[in-house]
């Protein structure tokens, strides 16, 4: 579905819908011409597999969530006239709001829960190292940052996942 585009100065809106409640993303035009992009949040869950047309939901699985939300965000770029690789652009940050797990219950199972939430903290932690390996190898990490929710609103997921990076036009000769 192609975007609905507002220009305003130097920010350019991408976003869906004659009555938008946020851009799927906003590109800041520096004055050297890269451009600044602000990614707008996503799960990896149902927002991230509906947008890429994907019947099958992950459940709180990193494996497949990271990809996900990265193939949007890819997806996005193009369909913005942009670039065609999420490895054209520069991660800057990357900010995760991590819910808590869906299942064993804190209060039925508290150990189980403790070792849901190392699993799950490890596998982010992996899925991420192995995204940026596998699909930006010549580009540089982001810093992340990560807050603890109670939960996120797609019970799918178990993150939201916000970014910012930068189109450096200079690197794309």
């Amino acid at each position: 579905m192609p975007f609905n585009i507002k220009k305003r100065g130097k920010l350019t809106y991408y976003y869906e819908g004659d009555e938008p409640v946020l851009s799927n993303m906003v590109v800041e035009t520096l004055p050297d011409g890269d451009l600044r992009i602000c990614f707008s949040g996503l799960t990896g869950g149902y927002s991230a597999a509906g947008i890429l047309g994907l019947d099958e939901v992950p459940h709180m699985d990193p494996d497949v969530e990271i990809p996900l939300v990265f193939q949007c965000w890819e997806l996005w770029l193009r369909q913005a006239g942009i670039c065609n690789s999420i490895a054209d652009v520069d991660f800057i940050e990357v900010q995760a709001f991590a819910a808590q797990p869906k299942s064993p219950s804190p209060h039925l199972d508290p150990a189980g829960y403790q070792a849901e939430l190392e699993r799950l903290r490890g596998a982010y932690a992996r899925a991420y190292r192995e995204f940026f390996k596998a699909h930006c190898p010549e580009n540089g990490v982001p810093a992340r940052f990560t807050v603890h929710v109670v939960d996120v609103p797609d019970q799918a997921a178990s993150y939201e996942f916000y970014a910012t990076a930068l189109y450096q036009r200079s690197r794309q000769v």
